[in-house]
């Protein structure tokens, strides 16, 4: 008996250390899902497709996590969340490493599926561990260092991506993902705490999740309040281009300057969600909403569209929020509800493109994206109303 306390302190490395390693993955899942967006002007082009269509690849990307993040959390609910990471993020580097190669449209569609299969199930497991390191009232903090690994992603990933992509072809982007995927794989392996199973983990348990109410009204908030900013963001650079008059080589820049404000909102709103988590959700979702409905308006000025653009980034920290509400209203169904969450953004990542396509192949302009996503925030902040007022009576009782 007196062996077990010295295992488990080895077992135990820095916090700290661990979210970076976890964090990591993040920073290759980011630059992959915004660095698509960023590029698509480019590999529509090569590709021989109109750029409405080229949102088809995102799309289905986001597809992917969709079907992937629930699929994998219930099927692996008795391996270890360290092999299971490893084996993720393994999974990451193979389909962003044939998306590099894609010869057509059509493989590129397979490819993108593919590579968002791992995705969901990676964010949601990732988050558990990081969560399980520290103290209760810090969780939120925690998922937000590791969800800080996709916020700088869009500081550092995309921009790198998107100048090399354009000076070197748009596939270079792609290897550099599959490079930072196989680099996760190592840290997590060097870093990531050794765990056992939980004691009665199944997949029967992890589908309980679906039976819970609040659980649902949480990814309503996520798929449908979050594909605002997907609706604006995938057709971003066109039009930066065609509206606002930069030049191609300055739009990584811009890029950049919606990452420092999903960064920002990353450092700063957990601080609070910890303590108020639904006051905290209702108001990211009308600082949303609004910084939406001023795009059509200041995307033709360029530093009108930086500030603006640096608020709808601010926005996006709501993924690291209903991340720990998902935690707080799953019961023992941790592993799907978290892997769900990023199923309900990657379902505002295909509505958002495919809401957006469809009103500026409507002729109503690049701009009316901002309108699509101001009307998408507005739906999740209904969704959030419902889940406040219904979650109201039980939040006393479960304080104990």
């Amino acid at each position: 008996m007196s062996h077990a306390p010295v295992r488990s302190h080895a077992a135990k490395p820095h916090p700290a250390m661990v979210h970076f390693a976890l964090a990591m993955g993040g920073f290759a899942i980011g630059t992959t899902e915004f660095a698509t967006m960023s590029l698509l002007p480019f590999f529509a082009r090569d590709l021989h497709i109109s750029e409405p269509t080229a949102g088809h690849v995102i799309s289905v990307y986001a597809l992917g996590v969709v079907v992937g993040a629930p699929l994998i959390a219930v099927l692996a609910a008795k391996i270890a969340h360290r092999t299971l990471l490893i084996v993720l993020m393994a999974m990451f580097a193979i389909g962003n490493g044939l998306s590099a190669l894609a010869p057509t449209f059509g493989w590129m569609l397979v490819f993108r599926f593919l590579s968002g299969l791992p995705h969901g199930a990676y964010f949601g497991i990732a988050a558990l561990v990081a969560a399980s390191l520290v103290p209760p009232e810090r969780r939120t903090a925690a998922v937000g260092r590791v969800m800080l690994g996709l916020a700088v992603s869009t500081v550092i990933g995309v921009p790198l991506a998107g100048w090399l992509g354009q000076a070197a072809g748009w596939r270079w982007g792609f290897v550099i993902v599959s490079a930072l995927a196989l680099t996760t794989v190592a840290l997590v392996m060097l870093l990531a705490p050794r765990s056992e199973v939980p004691e009665g983990a199944s997949p029967l348990r992890e589908l309980s999740a679906l039976e819970k109410g609040q659980v649902w009204l949480a990814l309503g908030m996520g798929a449908i309040g979050f594909g605002g900013l997907f609706a604006v963001y995938t057709y971003f650079a066109s039009t930066l281009l065609e509206v606002t008059g930069m030049g191609a080589g300055d739009i990584p820049l811009m890029f950049g300057v919606f990452g420092l404000g999903l960064t920002c909102g990353n450092i700063i709103v957990p601080r609070f969600a910890d303590r108020a988590m639904m006051p905290s959700i209702g108001v990211l979702l009308i600082w949303s909403a609004a910084a939406l409905a001023l795009y059509p308006l200041a995307a033709h000025n360029v530093w009108m569209v930086g500030i603006d653009v640096f608020a709808i980034g601010i926005g996006g920290a709501i993924g690291t929020v209903i991340q720990t509400r998902l935690m707080d209203v799953a019961g023992e169904a941790q592993a799907l509800a978290a892997a769900l969450n990023h199923s309900a953004f990657n379902t505002a990542n295909a509505l958002g493109p495919l809401l957006g396509g469809l009103a500026i192949s409507a002729g109503y302009g690049w701009t009316s994206t901002g309108l699509v996503g101001c009307a998408l925030a507005l739906g999740g902040l209904v969704i959030w109303a419902i889940s406040y007022a219904t979650s109201r009576p039980a939040r006393a009782p479960s304080a104990g």
